[in-house]
């Protein structure tokens, strides 16, 4: 009776089958088999197997195995012997021997073993793809047995693309797919698939880390650049450089530049539009034609717009006046520049070329006080012709004094009748304008001067004009002489007569009231209502009482 005891362990990644066999003598002429087991094995690469050879043959005492793995005797008796194989990384056939009646007899087993790929890579990305063009997914794998049963799968996110198997060392597998906007951001990766379901095992996967694609469209159209044609120096403007149909228009970079002069942009977008303003401030050492430059760069292309510039210096027209205040009668002199290649007009007349100053003198006068002179400047940039004005006014300071009167022809001597309407016409001009006062010598009476005003004899008497500024004072005297007419002599004098005549009867009334309040009597007619005062009699006046009124 022949008795198996199997024994199976996995610890980790070792593999451990133990069969005994007892071998029972067959009739003479029988076949004896020498049986390997286990029978085809499959366990994971870099386990340890315990392999037993056996025959019924009673005559065999020796059993050895033939591999080229390493193998250990563990045990042997008749007809039996036990090995044990470790480190078993690779696919082997393994052979057990010996001899029975004097013949040789053999036994085999195949043994596999599975491993998971040690690298699992999908081939990098390239940078941005364009949308709506062919982008080819490579992915690459080394090792993974049994290779029959090994599949690679590439995915987006988690949909299947393509399912091929591993073929070669290593595999490879590639897929095409067409991207499109939606593809902007998304992550693909390969994953194998070692399934050791049928060998009664499970299905192993691997995946590789992810990769992260972006995909862009730019328009067919370059940028719309807005830049001025001309910018003077230390001058500034803005500029501004706008495309639409960009995506994505948040990573795009834009680079707006004056030259070699890097312009700080601040960009905005809006959808699939983008726009950068920045402001250009030109130098000195910038002048001549230049140019404005647009770049906007996504996904590794360029689109680039340019304007031409003319930076230009414009000096002027810079306008003098040797004496912005002049004194009436000196000489003034005006001049007007500019920079280089400029052309001034003074007042119409030009300079004699450009870049030379254009100049006038004249003697201030009194007309010439407030007068404006005007200056204009023209450069010619690029076939474009700038003008500039300026103006400056003059001051003449003058301080003069002219009374006018026009019906007399002594100015300074006025003759009014009494009792009319005059004005006095005095006139003060200068600059600044003067202040002028007409005052009555010995009383500072003042008369008004260009307004009517009532004339009468009080008004008799000298006056001194006098017009004053912060440049000095100027006096005029003048004389009023009042008239009285004639006719109205002898009335005044009646009535300075009749004045008098009152002034004494006045008088001679109060002298006898006196005398009556002396006496001490005083009589007070009846059935009068006023109290008249009379004289006194002679017996009243010697000491006699006077009668009361009953």
């Amino acid at each position: 009776m022949a008795t198996i005891v199997p024994s199976v362990s996995w610890p980790g990644a070792c593999w451990t089958l133990l069969v005994c066999c007892l071998l029972t003598p067959g009739a003479q002429g029988q076949e004896f088999l020498l049986r390997v087991e286990p029978q085809n094995p499959v366990f994971p690469a870099g386990g340890s197997l315990l392999v037993n050879c056996s025959t019924d043959c009673p005559s065999s005492k020796k059993i050895i195995l033939e591999t080229s793995l390493s193998k250990e005797l563990v045990g042997n008796g008749t007809g039996w012997a036990a090995f044990q194989l470790s480190n078993v990384t690779g696919n082997s056939r393994i052979l057990c021997s010996g001899y029975c009646n004097g013949s040789q007899i053999t036994g085999f087993s195949d043994i596999t073993v599975y491993s998971l790929p040690e690298r699992v890579e999908l081939a990098p990305l390239p940078l941005w793809q364009p949308v709506g063009q062919n982008l080819t997914l490579r992915c690459q794998v080394e090792g993974g047995s049994p290779r029959t049963s090994l599949m690679v799968v590439l995915l987006r996110r988690e949909e299947e693309l393509s399912r091929q198997p591993a073929v070669g060392e290593p595999a490879e597998v590639n897929t095409t797919v067409l991207t499109s906007r939606e593809d902007h951001g998304a992550h693909f990766s390969c994953r194998t698939e070692l399934d050791m379901k049928p060998q009664g095992l499970e299905l192993f996967w691997n995946t590789s880390a992810s990769r992260q694609l972006r995909t862009f469209a730019l328009p067919v159209t370059p940028p719309r650049l807005v830049a001025p044609r001309f910018l003077e120096v230390e001058k500034s403007w803005p500029v501004t450089c706008t495309l639409d149909g960009l995506f994505p228009a948040s990573e795009a970079q834009v680079y707006l530049a004056l030259g070699d002069q890097m312009l700080n942009a601040t960009v905005m977008n809006h959808g699939d539009m983008l726009t950068a303003t920045a402001t250009a401030t030109a130098r000195a050492d910038q002048e001549g034609a230049r140019e404005i430059v647009c770049n906007v760069i996504l996904g590794g292309e360029r689109l680039e717009a340019r304007e031409n510039l003319t930076v230009f210096s414009f000096l002027g027209p810079i306008l003098n006046l040797s004496e912005p205040s002049a004194p009436e009668g000196s000489t003034v002199t005006v001049s007007c520049m500019a920079g280089a290649r400029v052309q001034v007009t003074l007042d119409g007349v030009p300079a004699a070329a450009p870049g030379q100053p254009a100049q006038l003198q004249l003697n201030a006068t009194e007309s010439d006080d407030g007068r404006n002179f005007f200056c204009s400047a023209t450069l010619e940039v690029d076939g474009e012709f700038l003008c500039r004005n300026s103006s400056v006014q003059l001051r003449s300071v003058t301080l003069t004094f002219n009374p006018f009167t026009p019906a007399l022809e002594r100015l300074d001597h006025l003759k009014w009748k009494d009792k009319t309407r005059h004005i006095l016409q005095c006139q003060a001009r200068g600059n600044p304008y003067p202040q002028l006062r007409c005052l009555k010598e010995g009383s500072n009476r003042e008369v008004p001067v260009g307004i009517p005003f009532f004339v009468n004899v009080t008004h008799n008497g000298t006056y001194q004009c006098q017009a004053s500024s912060s440049r000095g004072k100027y006096t005029l005297v003048v004389v009023m002489d009042i008239e009285v007419p004639k006719s109205h002599f002898v009335p005044v004098f009646l009535a300075v007569l009749v004045t008098l005549g009152v002034v004494t009867v006045v008088v001679a009334l109060m002298y006898v009231f006196r005398e009556h309040k002396r006496s001490g009597r005083y009589h007070v007619r009846q059935g009068s209502t006023s109290l008249p005062l009379t004289s006194m009699q002679p017996t009243e006046a010697m000491g006699e009482e006077p009668s009361r009124a009953e």
